[in-house]
């Protein structure tokens, strides 16, 4: 057996904190990483578009049954808003659609439109995204020459601040929820205006609990993997998952919940009344090792394993 294969029956699993290059898609880091480091089963935490750079969580292993939690996470952005022009991308890589002169827009302005902006807010989806409809990717359809209108839907925006101002561009920083465009965002600034905007530049600056800060290049990865090191660059399975209760178990409850057994409640050393129904913990071996995420049933009937993590 050699080196790369060794490794991969003693690796479970964890999070590389990439920050992705501009130009590249989230599946080109997802091959690369693949490459690199001879792991089979890798994913992403959320798609960032090629003109975007910045956090990319990187799920290696069993962690790609954890990416839900990046996914469904907060995110930060940090965007750069062009006025003058709308493109049927939303972004500098389309089309222009309409152009109009914004040089009489002041940052007062802008800055006073900000509030319709915050909150829950409806946005509509850029046409050119990956959202499917008939398990195709609308920017597909829209390449494709088909029409595409998407629906409306509520995402939150929990921050928005000007931060930069140097027409006819200026910098947002913004922090929201699950589901936010900020193509969409920098689209529906130009016509809160009264004329037209793109997004001409974007970082995301966090996903969940990966930021900016401690996000490696692709150039680090590389030589990290040519030394035989990329390991110790790895966040641990259970990277996402610290906002669960932890408990251990002994080797026969172990086994049973890796047989897929539910068990009895009390089981973990729980009181009546500890959890609601539903509610989720992080079970561990007594050697520290991850092995289930246990879910409370109903009615204190005990707890069923929803996620499994099995050795080797």
């Amino acid at each position: 057996m050699n080196m790369v294969q060794t490794e991969q029956v003693r690796f479970a699993g964890g999070f590389l904190n990439v920050n992705k290059p501009i130009g590249w898609t989230s599946t080109d880091v997802v091959r690369k990483v693949k490459r690199l480091t001879g792991v089979k089963k890798v994913g992403h935490g959320g798609t960032l578009d090629p003109i975007a750079t910045g956090v990319l969580p990187i799920c290696l292993g069993a962690a790609t049954r954890f990416a839900e939690t990046v996914l469904l996470g907060n995110k930060a952005y940090r965007l750069t808003v062009r006025l003058g022009a709308s493109t049927d991308t939303f972004d500098s890589t389309g089309s222009v659609t309409r152009e109009v002169d914004a040089s009489a827009i002041t940052v007062e302005r802008v800055g006073s439109i900000l509030p319709q902006f915050t909150g829950a807010i409806s946005q509509a989806p850029p046409a050119y995204s990956a959202i499917k409809r008939g398990g195709r990717p609308l920017y597909e359809l829209a390449r494709a020459g088909v029409e595409v209108v998407t629906e409306p839907r509520q995402v939150h925006v929990l921050r928005l601040e000007l931060t930069a101002w140097a027409p006819p561009e200026f910098v947002l920083d913004i922090e929201c929820g699950h589901g936010f465009y900020a193509r969409s965002l920098a689209n529906d600034i130009g016509a809160a205006l009264g004329g037209a905007a793109h997004l001409s530049g974007l970082v995301r600056t966090k996903a969940g609990r990966f930021g900016i800060t401690d996000a490696c290049d692709i150039e680090e990865l590389e030589r990290r993997a040519t030394e035989g090191s990329w390991r110790e660059m790895v966040l641990p399975l259970d990277y996402t998952l610290q906002h669960l209760r932890a408990a251990v178990l002994d080797p026969l409850k172990q086994e049973l919940v890796w047989n897929g057994q539910a068990l009895p409640a009390g089981a973990l050393g729980e009181k009546p009344g500890d959890f609601s129904a539903g509610g989720r913990v992080r079970a561990y071996s007594q050697e520290g090792d991850l092995i289930a995420i246990l879910s409370c049933e109903l009615a204190g009937m005990g707890w069923r394993p929803v996620t499994v993590i099995h050795a080797g």
